[in-house]
């Protein structure tokens, strides 16, 4: 835990990357940047792709970040500045889930609130085709990167488990 400096969270939309972000935070105490938020405007739209990117260069230069999100285009990117990747390679299921039950929340790591009666279909079916689509990626990326600090998830336990150990490691030491 005390080699984690730079560290990035991916995963499905749905599988819980936020969440878990922001309990390695609170733990760890390392600042927290969302993906989302450098990308997404309140109304819904869009930054221009060249603020998004400036805004991540900004953020891999600080000394100690936790960057939670996929984002495909800048991935590498990421992975060649972090110490530290965690992959919740989790069902489809399991994120299909996490989506329906984010619904009427608000979140810090999204400028706006999900309805519960508003269906994304576009964004519905990137979750589903993910396994086959983005999953292969990501492991190909994981593999070059092999050298990284890598720690995969295949279920909401194990990390649940694995925060509560980083949490007692760090309790002993206080």
């Amino acid at each position: 835990m005390n080699n984690m400096k730079k560290i990035i969270v991916i995963g499905c939309p749905g599988s819980g990357k936020s969440t878990f972000s922001k309990e390695l935070h609170q733990i760890t105490k390392i600042p927290l940047y969302h993906l989302d938020m450098m990308n997404w405007n309140a109304d819904r739209t869009t930054v221009e792709k060249t603020v998004f990117v400036k805004r991540l260069y900004h953020t891999i230069q600080k000394e100690k970040w936790i960057i939670d999100g996929n984002y495909a285009s800048t991935i590498e990117l990421r992975l060649q500045a972090c110490d530290t990747v965690f992959f919740l390679d989790y069902s489809l299921d399991v994120c299909l889930k996490g989506i329906q039950s984010r619904k009427g929340k608000e979140r810090s790591d999204m400028p706006w609130i999900e309805t519960t009666d508003e269906e994304d279909q576009e964004f519905i079916d990137f979750v589903k085709n993910f396994q086959k689509d983005s999953r292969p990626i990501i492991i190909k990326l994981l593999e070059k990167y092999s050298y990284k600090n890598q720690i995969i998830f295949k279920n909401r336990k194990e990390a649940s488990e694995y925060l509560k150990l980083i949490q007692n490691k760090k309790s002993i030491r206080e």
